[in-house]
């Protein structure tokens, strides 16, 4: 990564830097000290004490891990951005993106494996998506663009825009669910609205966007914002006011409107691009299944 030091840290020490603008942990730096050039200023290495000097040329590099044992399968992805520090995929409904006890070979990190294969390249996904949920997967290719990403993602949440077709027509055309949620007790994966004080707090903005008929049954396309990142939070939220997720059978009654899989999806994902800071946003389209059954 490289930055160029900015006029306000003329004078000031290069650890200074590293703690505010990349926000490096101690844990970090102590990794990069120990790595040959892994600190450089003007191509020269330095220590963090280093007297910075404005326009000077910061240079950091991680040493890589080796390639993972993920097994590459000739799976086709649509990638929606792609450098030398992430990839950006519109993962489809009812992939996984991890391998798991169940999924060896059909999964998004297969498919990146495959993609990359004559890398080192090692999966780093930034966020994660249900396997029933399409849209934006963020992939970091370097240690240090993972590091910078899940830095980020705590510290700032960046923003994420999700669409749903959801069985019903809301009261208001817009608004903010504020709404805590807690696991059920007898269940590892079923989440439910519970009182304040109990559970987690969520935060959901949500917008009408479009709404039809389908054999009868009112549908409406809503924007969704989450502000908080809780499992099954849109999902729980929707169905808390009354409009559950076509083909939700956690949380509606599995009735899909023809879809044949679950109506949620990850449509964008804006970042701060973890090498030189412009802001990004990453955009998967509607799935042709949502904009067919609305006529958009």
């Amino acid at each position: 990564m490289e930055f160029i030091i900015p006029p306000e840290y003329e004078g000031r020490l290069l650890r200074d830097f590293l703690r505010t603008v990349p926000a490096l942990s101690g844990g970090i730096l102590t990794e990069l000290k120990r790595t040959e050039n892994g600190i450089t200023v003007n191509g020269q290495q330095k220590t963090v004490r280093y007297i910075c000097r404005a326009g000077d040329v910061l240079r950091l590099s991680f040493k890589e891990e080796e390639r993972t044992d993920v097994e590459p399968v000739d799976i086709p992805v649509r990638v929606i951005y792609e450098d030398d520090d992430i990839v950006a995929v519109d993962k489809p409904s009812g992939m996984p993106t991890h391998t798991s006890h169940n999924h060896h070979y059909d999964t998004l990190s297969n498919a990146l494996a495959y993609r990359y294969r004559d890398r080192n390249f090692v999966f780093r996904a930034v966020n994660r998506l249900d396997n029933p949920t399409s849209g934006v997967v963020l992939v970091a290719r370097t240690r240090m663009a993972a590091y910078c990403l899940s830095d980020q993602f705590f510290r700032a949440h960046p923003e994420k825009v999700y669409y749903a077709v959801c069985h019903g027509v809301p009261e208001k055309d817009s608004g903010v669910l504020v709404k805590n949620i807690r696991r059920e007790t007898e269940s590892i994966i079923i989440r439910s609205v519970c009182g304040d004080g109990e559970g987690r707090e969520c935060v959901t903005e949500y917008e009408l966007a479009a709404e039809t008929a389908y054999h009868g049954e009112r549908l409406s396309l809503m924007k969704l914002i989450p502000r908080t990142g809780r499992t099954h939070q849109l999902r729980v939220h929707m169905a808390y006011l009354g409009i559950p997720i076509v083909g939700d059978g956690l949380y509606g009654d599995g009735f899909d409107a023809g879809l044949g899989r679950l109506g949620l999806h990850a449509k964008t994902l804006t970042i701060d691009h973890p090498s030189d800071g412009r802001r990004l946003t990453l955009d998967a389209p509607l799935p042709e299944g949502f904009t067919s059954l609305f006529g958009l």
